[in-house]
C-alpha cells in the first residue's frame, strides 16, 4: 500500500508563522494544475506493484482549487495508478473557502475527508497569525461541514504568546463541541525567514514560551483523552477508526509519491524532493523533466528516521524490527542510549517496544535525537 501527496502551492495570503512553499499570486493556477497532472502521469512507473490507498491534497491552501480542478487531478491518479476500492481522499481547507455552497459542492466530489485549518477560535489570535479567515467563519464552516462529512480533522495551534491555559482550553472545548473525530495540534514555532521571526526579533510579538506550550500540550492530551480520542501520534488525536491513513503511512515507513513543487517522496530506500520554485517546476514539467533531487538513505539514516517517527507514535520502536532491518549493533546501541531515559521515566521498554511515557511525550523529538546513530564512514 502507498500514498500520493499533491502539493497545491497557492494561498490567498501568507500566515505569519508559515515556512511552507506557496505563492499568493493565482496567475499560474491553471498552468500548475495541468503540470501536476502531467507529473502524476510521468511518475506512474514508480509504483509498479503498489496500490494507492490515500490521496492527500496539501499545501499551501488546496481549497483554492475548484471542484473541477480537484476532480481532474483525482482522475489523473486513477488513470495512471492502481487505486484501492475505498481510498482516503483528504482535502486541506481553510474556513474562508468553505462556504455553505462550497461544502455542498464538495459532497458531490470524491473528497471523503476534510482537514480544516481553524488554528484558533479567537479573533485576535487569527489576526496575529495573519489567517485569511475570522472566528465567525470557523464556527460557520464547521457547523455546516459536520452535516455533510463524517471524517473531519481540525488544526489548532497552542503556545501562542499571551494565551492563558483557560483560553487554550476554551479552544479545545469549542473544537469538541462540533463532534469532529480528529484533531491535529501544533505548538507555534518561530521559523527563520518568516514574518513571525521578524516580529519576534523586533519585539513586536513576544517569543513563544516553551513552558506555556508544554502546559497547553498536557491540557490538550488530558482533555482529548477524556473525550475518547486516542493520542496516536505526537501532534495527532483521533477517535477509533478515524486516524489519518495518509499520515499513519508516513510514520510506518510506507512508500509515497509527492507531486508538485517542494513535495517529498519516499520509496523505502531513498528520499527525493521537488524544487521549491513554481516557475522552475512548471518549466521542467513542460519539458518532460522531473525537477527533483534524490538522496539514497544509509542504514543509519533509515534507523534514525524509524526512531524519530516511532517515538512520536503509539506504536513505538520495535527492538526486533531494529535488529532485523538494521542489525544487532543498532539494537544494542538504541537500548544502551535509552537506558538513562527509561530510568528517568521518559521512555518505557515493554514487550520489546520502546515508547515515550506520558511524561516524555512532549520531549519525543529531543529523545529521538539522543538515540540517533551517527556513522561518519557511511556518509
Amino acid at each position: 500500500m502507498a500514498g500520493i501527496y499533491i502539493h497545491i502551492p497557492f494561498c490567498r495570503q501568507a500566515c505569519h508563522y508559515c515556512d511552507f512553499h506557496f505563492s499568493t499570486s493565482m496567475k499560474k493556477k491553471d498552468e500548475m494544475v495541468n503540470a501536476l497532472a502531467k507529473e502524476i502521469s510521468q511518475r506512474k512507473n514508480e509504483f509498479t506493484n503498489e496500490t494507492v490507498e490515500t490521496i492527500y491534497f496539501g499545501g499551501g491552501t488546496p481549497s483554492v482549487l475548484s471542484n473541477k480542478e480537484i476532480d481532474f487531478l483525482i482522475d489523473a491518479v486513477y488513470k495512471n495508478y492502481l487505486v484501492a476500492a475505498n481510498p482516503e481522499i483528504t482535502l486541506e481547507a481553510n474556513p474562508d473557502d468553505l462556504s455553505i455552497n462550497r461544502i455542498n459542492e464538495l459532497t458531490n466530489s470524491r473528497i471523503n475527508r476534510l482537514s480544516i485549518g481553524i488554528q484558533s477560535f479567537f479573533e485576535d489570535d487569527l489576526k496575529m497569525m495573519n489567517r485569511a479567515h475570522n472566528a465567525h467563519q470557523s464556527v460557520e464552516c464547521l457547523t455546516e461541514a459536520v452535516k455533510h462529512f463524517d471524517n473531519i480533522s481540525i488544526d489548532l495551534i497552542y503556545g501562542v504568546p499571551g494565551m492563558t491555559n483557560e483560553r487554550w482550553l476554551h479552544n479545545v472545548e469549542k473544537a469538541l463541541s462540533f463532534g469532529v473525530p480528529h484533531v491535529s495540534s501544533y505548538a507555534l514555532t518561530v521559523e527563520p525567514k518568516t514574518a513571525l521571526h521578524s516580529f519576534v526579533q523586533k519585539g513586536i510579538i513576544a517569543q513563544p514560551s516553551d513552558e506555556a506550550a508544554q502546559e497547553h500540550f498536557i491540557l490538550l492530551v488530558d482533555k482529548l483523552q477524556e473525550n475518547g480520542f486516542v493520542h496516536y501520534e505526537l501532534s495527532n488525536f483521533g477517535k477509533e477508526g478515524y486516524f489519518s491513513r495518509n499520515n499513519t503511512a508516513y510514520w510506518l515507513g510506507k512508500k509515497y509519491l509527492g507531486i508538485g513543487p517542494s513535495a517529498h517522496s519516499y520509496d523505502g530506500v531513498s528520499r527525493s524532493w521537488n524544487i521549491a520554485n513554481n516557475a522552475l517546476y512548471l518549466k521542467a514539467i513542460e519539458e518532460g523533466k522531473l525537477p527533483s533531487e534524490k538522496e539514497k538513505l544509509t542504514i543509519s539514516d533509515r534507523y534514525n528516521e524509524y526512531v524519530m517517527t516511532g517515538l512520536r507514535t503509539i506504536w513505538g520502536v520495535s527492538a526486533e524490527r531494529v535488529e532485523k532491518e538494521f542489525g544487532i549493533l543498532y539494537k544494542n546501541y538504541m537500548l544502551q542510549e535509552a537506558a538513562n531515559f527509561i530510568s528517568k521515566g521518559l521512555l518505557s521498554f515493554e514487550d520489546g517496544i520502546l515508547k515515550t511515557t506520558k511524561k516524555g511525550k512532549f520531549l519525543a523529538d529531543g529523545l529521538a535525537s539522543d538515540l540517533f546513530f551517527i556513522n561518519l564512514e557511511e556518509a
